[in-house]
């Protein structure tokens, strides 16, 4: 009798749940395997997307609308041309594979795995979590001088992500950051934008300890559209809170002022006196162009930049980055990719690949910012009490602001180490929002078809529930 009155609670439980297994996972100080980066969460990844398929065949849906399937898909044509003229069959198959699973795979099964708005703010919640606990890490790390270190001392936070993969945990917080502010700006009820006003503001303490220009340089851009795009009397308002908070927060931490104020200064001086991060990173911006300018339409393949780095860079490139702290030991980390995602997607896969790829996010950008539109015009005609267009603003600003930082840190990181499995879950939130949740609460039918799940819901009516 007990187990079949608990069954419908099981069935009923959020099938986005495998999806927030890959959170947790990011959350614990785990090595990565090899030089791909790749750990537990990858491969919790692919269970994701092996768990979604199952679905699809139980319930018997529709997988993708031909829409979603397109924008979704456009990047395959691009990997295979590029797969092909990988230097050996070994790397371009692990090469498409990696690529498939951040751009493709995984973001198709996590859309499909959103029933509504409802588990789109768990989601968002759910970044704002591990951001709060890999922000809480970096901090102590700051405090106790066990973190990355950072000109001759142990300071930089990282979390848990050791100083192999600096910018991992100023990921995670500038992801949690803008969710929490894009929840806060919502039409939700108060305490909780109240909640996630207070974890913005909490967040920017470990980004900036996190010592990450390019994330500074992301999260800024981001945060400054989603106040622009909630309004400009919210904007002003939220924008004098986050500057006296950063006043607060930043003035009271003595020698680590003069730190953030030295490297926020050498933002500005990357032409007159760069750095030898900044040199490397220069220096390898020129190899990729000129790999493409070799291989014009299709690059020189898969996994081809470390092979073809030093045929096409200067000699002003180091051997490679020192790394130590945060546990380990002192390492030369070799210089593999050109720390920009749209460089190192052109010297690998030309011109086709970058078009397909970056026409794929641009799609997923005009989409989102779309739907984000249709929400401010619903809300400002006073339409969020009939459960329609309004109420889920807060979901557009944190789709658009997910991509959009995501875009920006392109220009300045690529994908490699293990934190990127997290942005094939961001991929997925925001092809939920672009291609589902823009449509409004009858938005399921533009991306699935309208079986029943397994609570004896159509995908309509799950979306209609997530608004009440």
């Amino acid at each position: 009798m007990s187990q079949a009155l608990s069954l419908p609670r099981v069935r009923e439980w959020p099938p986005v749940l495998p999806v927030l297994a890959v959170l947790v996972l990011l959350g614990l100080p785990v090595s990565p395997a090899g030089e791909s980066g790749a750990g537990p969460a990858d491969a919790v990844s692919a269970l994701v997307v092996l768990y979604c398929a199952i679905r699809l065949v139980r319930d018997r849906r529709r997988p993708l609308s031909r829409t979603a399937a397109v924008v979704l898909g456009l990047p395959v044509l691009g990997l295979a041309v590029a797969a092909m003229g990988a230097s050996s069959p070994g790397a371009g198959v692990t090469g498409m594979g990696r690529y498939l699973q951040i751009f493709v795979l995984v973001p198709a099964a996590v859309l499909l795995l959103i029933r509504g708005r409802r588990d789109f703010r768990l989601l968002a919640w759910s970044f704002v979590a591990l951001a709060l606990w890999q922000g809480a890490i970096g901090v102590h790390q700051y405090v106790t001088g066990t973190g990355a270190s950072y000109q001759g001392e142990e300071i930089r936070a990282v979390g848990t992500f050791g100083p192999t993969d600096v910018m991992g945990m100023a990921t995670v917080v500038s992801f949690g950051l803008v969710c929490a502010l894009g929840l806060a700006l919502g039409r939700t009820p108060v305490r909780h934008r109240l909640v996630a006003a207070v974890c913005a503001l909490t967040l920017l303490l470990p980004l900036a300890l996190s010592f990450s220009r390019g994330a500074w340089i992301a999260t800024a851009v981001t945060c400054a559209v989603q106040l622009m795009l909630a309004g400009l009397r919210r904007a002003l308002k939220v924008a004098a809170v986050a500057v006296a908070a950063g006043v607060v927060l930043v003035g009271g931490f003595g020698v680590g002022t003069a730190m953030l104020q030295e490297r926020i200064d050498s933002i500005t001086q990357v032409t007159d006196a760069p750095d030898q991060s900044v040199t490397d990173r220069y220096t390898m911006w020129a190899a990729a162009v000129g790999m493409w300018r070799e291989q014009p339409l299709t690059g020189v393949g898969l996994k081809g930049f470390p092979e073809y780095r030093d045929g096409h860079a200067s000699l002003a490139l180091s051997s490679g980055s020192d790394t130590e702290g945060a546990g380990a030991a002192f390492r030369k980390q070799p210089l593999l990719s050109p720390h920009n995602m749209y460089l190192l997607v052109l010297a690998e896969q030309g011109v086709i690949g970058l078009l397909a790829l970056a026409g794929s996010w641009l799609a997923l950008l005009v989409c989102g910012v779309r739907g984000l539109w249709r929400e401010r015009g619903g809300a400002r005609a006073g339409l969020e009490s009939a459960r329609g267009a309004g109420a889920g603003l807060d979901c557009a600003l944190v789709a658009c602001g997910l991509l959009i930082w995501q875009l920006v840190d392109f220009a300045y990181a690529d994908i490699g180490g293990p934190s990127t499995v997290l942005t094939a879950v961001v991929f997925g939130v925001v092809a939920w929002w672009a291609l589902v949740g823009a449509d409004g609460p009858a938005g399921a039918r533009g991306a699935a078809g309208r079986a029943p799940t397994a609570a004896g819901h159509t995908r309509g009516g799950a979306e209609e529930a997530a608004t009440r």
